[in-house]
């Protein structure tokens, strides 16, 4: 299971991070580091009825496809992905982080935070409490917390934490018992993401979105995640009430980004005046 692989490196990895030195380097860092910018009232604010907000993903790599673009290997120009996102009408950004399976960095984050003026999300498989003072240091707005890789206690505890540092939380869900977990006992997070990737098999299915956000209440803002490429997927999105979509695949791989966030957007490119 590419979950379980992936969360035992991460494991590994924050093993040699735990040092009383590190943490303290981290919270003077944060003091240096201007407040989160609101992640999810972006989201709500650029949500309309004809397309829902956009969260575009800086993404070099993943495991079931490698490089997401040949050229990476010599140059992944994270800052001009970034900036073209911003200017073609994203609301937010997903950033991963992640450096074993998915070739990101910690740099990149802070990197496009010092650049482009939209909230962040620092794409990561959160473990371990360190690594949410990495994310408020290295400037991130908000923080992924996956179900399927917590216990309930865990994720709870990283809920509060990540709120004590002002730092919003999208909280993935996969399937019906980990979203009535998620409502059961964290009734006031904000947002909900449906991850249509099955984390066992890496495929995708639109589905899964479909199926549970009749069962989320109104109050929350509800984030679509994983297998979104065509106008006709998003239009499906629209029509079950997400607010929001995540989307890295396609716009990394597109030959024009800009086009391809109008196409799911619904929006027509400015004619020349």
């Amino acid at each position: 299971m590419i979950l379980s692989r992936i969360l035992e490196h991460k494991r590994a990895e924050l093993r040699r991070k735990q040092s009383r030195g590190y943490l303290s380097d981290l919270k003077a860092r944060m003091r240096d580091v201007p407040a989160p910018m609101g992640f999810a009232v972006a989201l709500d604010a650029t949500r309309t009825a004809t397309s829902p907000a956009l969260i575009a993903e800086v993404k070099k790599a993943s495991p079931s496809l490698g490089l997401l673009r040949p050229e990476f290997e010599e140059k992944f120009d994270h800052l001009g992905i970034a900036r073209t996102y911003h200017d073609s009408g994203a609301s937010a950004l997903s950033v991963l982080t992640d450096k074993d399976f998915f070739r990101g960095s910690l740099d990149y984050l802070r990197d496009i935070k010092r650049a482009v003026p939209l909230p962040a999300l620092n794409k990561e498989f959160m473990v371990d409490d360190i690594q949410f003072y990495e994310a408020r240091a290295y400037g991130a707005d908000a923080v992924l917390l996956i179900v399927a890789a917590l216990e309930r206690r865990q994720l709870m505890d990283f809920h509060a934490l990540a709120r004590e540092l002002a730092l919003d939380v999208l909280i993935e869900t996969h399937h019906e018992r980990e979203l009535d977990t998620v409502l059961e006992w964290i009734p006031e997070a904000r947002m909900i993401g449906i991850n249509n990737r099955d984390l066992k098999t890496f495929t995708t299915d639109l589905g899964v979105t479909k199926r549970l956000v009749p069962r989320i209440p109104p109050d929350k803002l509800i984030v679509s995640e994983s297998g979104i490429h065509t106008r006709e997927h998003v239009a499906q999105l629209l029509d079950v009430g997400v607010h929001a979509m995540l989307i890295g695949e396609s716009l990394i791989r597109a030959e024009d980004t800009g086009a391809k966030i109008r196409e799911l957007r619904g929006v027509q490119a400015a004619t020349p005046a």
